[in-house]
């Protein structure tokens, strides 16, 4: 991994009244580079071979120019080119799939955010760890399959897009669709209402919800429209399917809106809180946006079953702003949040809290 302090290093030598926000040309870039724009920055969307047509269809967020690659996992050779740019680069979910975590922590461009986040939550087990530690409640895990005595999800390491994950109701259907290749987690299946929560943390902004250092924000709420699973019922009972070779997948194909009854906001951000406090503890901190993703059961009772440590595709929905965000300012997206808190750090000479 490249130092922080090489990075600072990197940053001394930018023009800070020239900055330009980058990502990869995927996952949530329309509202990362629309965001961008109305706070004034110039933007660069990364991409492999021709500039993607699809960004014409949307000039409010389309990048000022383009920045092409023969792969993703090349652009480490081309740090010095972005670098010339005065580049601060936004990882997103894409980003850090094409990549790899091990090339994205040698990226030597600054990057907003903590990446020593991303090893944390891509492997299940260190995120196991974090949680834990925050003392918020998540599902019950299985060693191995002998100990099955439910149904179970089990889930291989790293984003995904919910690809590699499966239910089995039984240990023998789970060994019989097990890759023991990859590293993989069993945990219990959850029954109950999913909530991906947008939060943003900010370790420099001193009003709102405010934590041992920083503040604390919910710009949103999301579900994800997942392949098949949200479908596959409609044509028979899971015994019939399984008899017929169908199985639910949890592909993400898109997202829908949700709020959360409003009782329930206090015990929402009492959780927020707990894993960004643990985060300074163990690594620094997670800057910015981030996710947490729980089941809510029929006791109100919140399961927190995943971290996403970045900005989720969930908050595309809200490139206009949320029922929440709106109430901390009209139209707020998430895009746009990220480019406010890169202003207000270089605006007070504190891009070293946020840059990585």
């Amino acid at each position: 991994m490249i130092s922080k302090e090489d990075i600072q290093e990197i940053l001394k030598g930018y023009d800070k009244n020239d900055l330009t926000i980058a990502t990869i040309c995927s996952h949530s870039s329309l509202q990362i580079f629309h965001g961008a724009r109305l706070e004034g920055f110039k933007t660069i969307g990364i991409c492999i071979g021709q500039p993607p047509r699809f960004y014409d269809a949307f000039p409010l967020a389309k990048p000022d120019k383009f920045f092409s690659v023969e792969s993703y996992k090349a652009l480490l050779d081309y740090a010095e080119d972005l670098v010339a740019e005065n580049v601060i680069i936004i990882p997103h979910g894409s980003l850090v799939e094409y990549l790899g975590i091990e090339r994205f922590e040698s990226l030597a461009v600054p990057t907003f955010g903590n990446r020593r986040v991303l090893a944390w939550e891509s492997d299940r087990e260190m995120e196991r760890e974090w949680l834990l530690k925050a003392g918020v409640n998540v599902p019950m895990r299985f060693e191995k399959a002998e100990d099955i005595d439910r149904p179970v999800i089990i889930k291989y390491h790293g984003a995904k897009g919910g690809r590699g994950f499966f239910i089995a109701k039984t240990k023998e259907e789970l060994q019989s669709k097990m890759n023991s290749e990859e590293k993989y987690t069993i945990q219990e299946f959850i029954l109950g209402t999913r909530y991906y929560i947008h939060f943003f943390y900010s370790p420099i902004k001193q009003e709102g919800y405010l934590l041992r250092k920083g503040s604390l924000q919910m710009l949103g709420i999301d579900r994800r429209v997942e392949s098949n699973a949200d479908e596959i019922f409609r044509i028979g009972s899971m015994k019939e399917l399984a008899e017929a070779g169908i199985y639910p997948s949890f592909v993400v194909t898109g997202n829908l809106p949700l709020v959360l009854r409003e009782s329930l906001l206090p015990r929402a951000f009492e959780l927020g809180e707990r894993v960004v406090e643990t985060s300074l503890e163990l690594f620094g901190g997670m800057i910015g946006a981030f996710s947490l993703e729980t089941i809510v059961t029929d006791e109100l009772e919140f399961k927190v079953f995943e971290i996403s440590a970045r900005i989720v595709a969930g908050t595309n929905l809200y490139a206009s702003g949320s029922p929440y965000s709106d109430l901390i300012e009209p139209g707020l997206s998430n895009g746009r949040r990220i480019a406010q808190e890169i202003k207000s750090a270089n605006e007070r000479n504190l891009l070293h809290e946020i840059i990585s």
